[in-house]
């Protein structure tokens, strides 16, 4: 075991591995070449540059989501959780079952019936602009404080493997993605996260087989794992405060997971820009099927690890700094003696970072375009304008995320603080949406209210937990593991060399800080509901003879007056005979027309 190790020390990234990792910033710099400059329907339009004309394939679209959403946090801190906590966090796959019908079922429909492009214009429509600022501000600040780190971890991976300075890697490569993000607009994301998300799913498979030959087998494999507590799926406990129980696995990742995925302007951009509604939702299944594989495959690499090092465990004895940079070592030990194979590892994280950065830069200058720059009217907006000044903006936004990685570099367990940082708003943004969608008296009022205490007190809890962490008055201690065979390898500890660790023993009443980070998603969602239906209703409810039933999921239409009902517009789809085109066209009014329009950006004033 360690014998290998020492046998491939960091830095022996052979020539092999630099060759395949190469070819795979390659691959995705040629295609942002190919759709910036030679393919033959260029990005002349807005609509064409962040949305594919709408005439994206439903495959494709799923696979981006896969690559985007499995980022290089998943890939590295996963198996790190695995291998710290056990199997727990595991049931987040079979989850995204509900998960996905959830979105189906419950956003979709809604995104689709309103045309909307940008998520966050649905709470315009739904309640005021002031909400929508509000909110949309909370969005973009969430997006730069966690994107820079999402492309930090892999430089930390390739970092571990080859002894190159990470801060060095992390801006080649960044400026890698901010290439063929400017160039090739929506359609390079896409088909560069297709390449990225099979190196993905390819490595995963690769290390998890080759790992478990290694060790002895499936059985032996899976006893070692038993005997450490690492199996352990079922928890059933109910205290918040433990790190990772079913429940939390469960029901805390089904608020924070649906927020993320159905309700992040990355996401969404994707599932509008595929035809229809029918396509969007097979997308979403497909995504599903992927997204539990490759979660599976994650997982199970860190039983791997565990069962790999069940008696020396490398942290204890000093060849690891941490838990989250086992995989990379691990990959370096099993396969380091397999010329291209570290090379392939290291693709996968880059695949999995590289993705979601795509996907946030992309959108993101989207997002900044049409709130914060298109409306002050600055200078005469074009089509052209619009995207020369979109991709300056991924240009700034990269060149950010190069730079907070000296910030990143300082952080400890990658997998909490990324979810911590996102639950400072993902709660909120989880709840305005659903009261806007499930409850039709909520008024602007009532969410611009809910929104902002959900944000401003999950703000307080978070840090006091922050503080409470700092102060060693909470902490989550790793399951217990093992120096006793590390004699047979040259190193001479043993159990007593380490003190066990125990998380402190409050004795005191129930504190919110003492939760775990995962409920952080559902407690801030319930205070939007909290604040936002009192606050609708004494400020006077939503007038319901006076409202868009689309606006609301067809779920409670039932909710609605039928009268409303009756009185809505529809939409009719026209003759799809008398159009060549897979996409459906929609008879609006006047005014609906006009509206719709503005959305899109298609700005035909200007033209």
């Amino acid at each position: 075991m360690v014998k290998s190790i020492t046998a491939n020390p960091q830095g022996q990234f052979s020539v092999e591995d630099y060759a395949v990792f190469t070819i795979m910033l390659g691959i995705s710099t040629a295609i942002g070449v190919y759709f910036g400059f030679f393919q033959k329907k260029k990005n002349q339009t807005t609509e064409e540059y962040l949305l594919g004309g709408r005439k994206m394939k439903t495959f494709p679209i799923a696979i981006s989501l896969i690559a985007s959403q499995l980022s290089g946090v998943s890939i590295m801190s996963v198996p790190a959780e695995m291998y710290s906590y056990g199997a727990q966090y595991w049931i987040i796959a079979p989850t995204m079952i509900l998960i996905t019908m959830i979105i189906n079922y419950i956003f979709v429909p809604v995104f689709y019936n309103n045309h909307i492009t940008n998520c966050y214009q649905y709470l315009e429509d739904r309640f005021s602009p002031a909400v929508k600022k509000f909110v949309t501000f909370t969005y973009v600040l969430n997006i730069y404080l966690i994107l820079p780190i999402f492309i930090f971890i892999p430089a930390l991976a390739f970092s571990q493997v080859s002894g190159i300075n990470i801060h060095l890697i992390n801006g080649i490569v960044c400026g890698v993605c901010i290439f063929y993000t400017m160039l090739g607009g929506i359609k390079a994301v896409v088909w560069t996260d297709v390449v990225q998300g099979l190196i993905m799913f390819v490595s995963c498979f690769l290390v998890v087989v080759i790992g478990v030959a290694k060790i002895g087998g499936l059985s032996e494999v899976l006893e070692r794992a038993a005997a450490g507590n690492r199996l352990e799926i079922f928890d059933m406990t109910l205290d918040a405060t433990t790190r990772q129980t079913f429940w939390t696995a469960s029901v805390g990742n089904l608020f924070l997971w649906t927020g993320y995925l159905g309700l992040s302007q990355s996401c969404v951009q994707r599932i509008v820009s595929v035809p229809s509604m029918s396509h969007a939702r097979a997308a979403l299944w497909i995504f599903c099927a992927g997204f539990i594989v490759i979660m599976t495959l994650n997982c199970f690499t860190g039983i791997v690890i565990f069962a790999k090092y069940f008696d020396c465990d490398p942290i204890k004895v000093g060849l690891v700094q941490k838990a989250d940079k086992l995989l990379p070592f691990f990959v370096q030990d099993v396969v380091g003696n397999l010329k291209g194979m570290p090379g392939v590892f290291i693709s996968c994280v880059f695949s999995a970072g590289l993705s979601t950065m795509s996907a946030n830069l992309n959108s993101l200058a989207g997002l900044i375009y049409e709130d914060y720059i298109r409306p002050f009217k600055l200078f005469k907006h074009t089509d052209a304008s619009a995207n020369t000044t979109m991709k300056v903006l991924i240009l700034v936004s990269g060149v950010y995320c190069i730079a907070m990685g000296l910030i990143v570099e300082q952080f400890g367990h990658i997998l909490q603080m990324v979810v911590t940082i996102a639950s400072v708003t993902q709660g909120a943004v989880m709840g305005i949406f659903c009261l806007g969608m499930l409850w039709p008296w909520a008024n602007k009022h009532g969410a611009l209210w809910g929104s902002a205490s959900s944000v401003i007190v999950m703000s307080w809890i978070i840090a006091g937990a922050q503080i409470a962490i700092s102060n060693k008055e909470i902490s989550y201690p790793p399951k217990p593991t093992s120096v006793d065979g590390c004699y047979e390898y040259g190193y001479n500890v043993t159990a007593n060399d380490f003190p066990t660790l125990e998380a402190p023993q409050d004795e005191a009443e129930f504190s919110i800080y003492n939760i775990s980070f995962v409920w952080y998603s559902t407690v801030g969602t319930f205070i939007v509901f909290l604040v936002g239906i009192p606050v609708s209703y004494f400020t006077g409810s939503q007038d319901l003879r006076n409202f868009r039933p689309k606006l609301i999921s067809p779920l409670v239409h039932w909710l609605l007056p039928e009268e409303v009902l009756q009185n809505d517009f529809s939409l009719k789809a026209e003759n799809e005979k008398l159009n060549p085109e897979p996409i459906k066209e929609w008879t609006f009014t006047a005014h609906e027309e006009e509206k719709y329009k503005e959305r899109l950006g298609v700005i035909e004033q200007t033209l």
